[in-house]
């Protein structure tokens, strides 16, 4: 199937850096764009699709994130870390049954559809019904069986989730066209062990699969670390082998100097999640030092308990002025800097080298926005307004692979009102 999407305003990438055309063509042939350009191109397309008063651009990449923790929006407000997730997250998710999670993933993934996020990376139980689950919506996702190990005296064999995880990479991984990835993904030094987190480690790089985890979120978690290993947590990773390949890994607020040279050397990315640490009181990640190192920065907003909604947008907005702020220099995160953090930076760190902006032969994820909004007027410089004006409920179309998961409101791949039943029946269960 091929579309030409006509007349609209298309932000584009040129040698690495955006370009908005005004009043353009897009074409798209199977799930690969073929054509950019403000003249109506001479190739033959079997639909054409008017789109004046939009603005396209590539999908957002939400590159760390717990899904089903949708149905925990709300819950432990205002606490610090160890007491949130400990003491009131923990609790709750040990009620939450296979039926529960599903219904709290499926309505993270409608919010992520309706505000233009076209990729996630998700740490969650059962990675085979989200895989499942993001297939039939279209989306492109990253799953795992997330390693967590306390018994000193369990083996790999016994803790059994490195060698699930195994299977799950046989059996999924560029499954529904590539669009599923399977990753090993380790919750947290503190939630791990060193033996079975290095045989884990050891079966990821032999598939040369990604690794992803949480590092130093806290000071609490960096300071205990350090106590008990004479290391870093990033020190502690790298020394078990978590670097030989790429990795990514959410927060790095309270990395040091050399964490940053591990980082760099490795090609290792931070995950900035800048309204979960804002919500938690975790800190201020050193973002500007990481950006001028070359260091991959990309966004997420991890899951909805400590964020509270699953918007990028906001997290663009967010990671901006916070810094702008922080370092008291209103240039050092400049628009286009943050938009790449939430689009070709995320692509990267997924291991998605074929997407995360529009360029011809790169897929077609792509969203449009609809410009007809008072906050989006007038529209002098693209890119900032994206990142300092733009809301997701802007978005009115989001297209995966040549494919529209939603339009105008409505979602073409998932049961609104069936996942919203199913969301209820969990609620009702979960708090009465």
């Amino acid at each position: 199937m091929s579309i030409l999407l006509s007349h609209a305003d298309i932000l584009t990438s040129v040698d690495g850096r955006f370009k908005t055309l005004k009043d353009a063509y897009l074409g798209i042939e199977g799930n690969t764009i073929v054509y950019i350009g403000k003249d109506r191109p001479k190739t033959p397309f079997q639909k054409e699709k008017m789109m004046q008063g939009k603005l396209l651009m590539p999908g957002l990449v939400n590159a760390h994130g717990h899904s089903a923790m949708t149905l925990l929006r709300g819950l432990g407000s205002d606490l610090n870390l160890q007491e949130w997730l400990f003491d009131t997250m923990m609790p709750i998710e040990d009620r939450m049954d296979r039926e529960d999670i599903e219904a709290g993933r499926s309505l993270a993934m409608l919010e992520m559809i309706a505000s233009g996020t076209t990729m996630f990376s998700d740490m969650y139980m059962y990675p085979e019904d989200a895989v499942k689950l993001c297939g039939q919506a279209g989306l492109k996702g990253n799953f795992s069986r997330v390693m967590q190990c306390f018994d000193p005296k369990e083996t790999y064999e016994e803790n059994g989730r490195g060698p699930l995880n195994n299977s799950y990479f046989e059996v999924y991984n560029d499954s529904y066209d590539g669009r599923i990835k399977i990753d090993y993904m380790i919750h947290a030094e503190y939630t791990t062990l060193p033996e079975i987190t290095r045989s884990y480690i050891a079966d990821a790089n032999k598939r040369n699969a990604l690794i992803h985890t949480h590092i130093s979120e806290t000071k609490k978690e960096h300071e205990e670390c350090k106590e008990k290993y004479g290391k870093t947590p990033i020190e502690w990773f790298n020394d078990l082998g978590a670097f030989e390949h790429p990795a990514y890994v959410a927060h790095c607020v309270w990395v040091e100097d050399g964490d940053l040279e591990i980082m760099k050397e490795k090609n290792v990315t931070c995950v900035h999640n800048p309204s979960s640490n804002m919500k938690i009181g975790s800190g201020f990640a050193p973002i500007v030092k990481m950006l001028e190192m070359g260091i991959n920065v990309a966004l997420g907003t991890d899951g909805a308990a400590s964020n509270n909604n699953l918007n990028m947008f906001e997290e663009m907005h967010l990671a901006s002025v916070i810094h702008n702020g922080y370092t008291l220099d209103p240039t050092v995160l400049p628009a286009d800097t943050v938009l790449k953090m939430a689009t070709v930076n995320g692509a990267r760190a997924l291991g998605r080298p074929d997407t995360g902006s529009l360029e011809v032969g790169k897929k077609a994820d792509i969203i449009a926005l609809d410009m007809d909004k008072p906050h989006l007027i007038p529209n002098i410089d693209t890119v900032p307004l994206i990142v300092y004006s733009a809301q997701g409920a802007d978005v009115c179309m989001t297209m995966v692979d040549g494919k529209i998961l939603y339009e105008d409101g409505e979602f073409l791949t998932l049961d609104k009102k069936e996942i919203y039943a199913k969301v209820e029946r969990s609620l009702r269960k979960l708090y009465q």
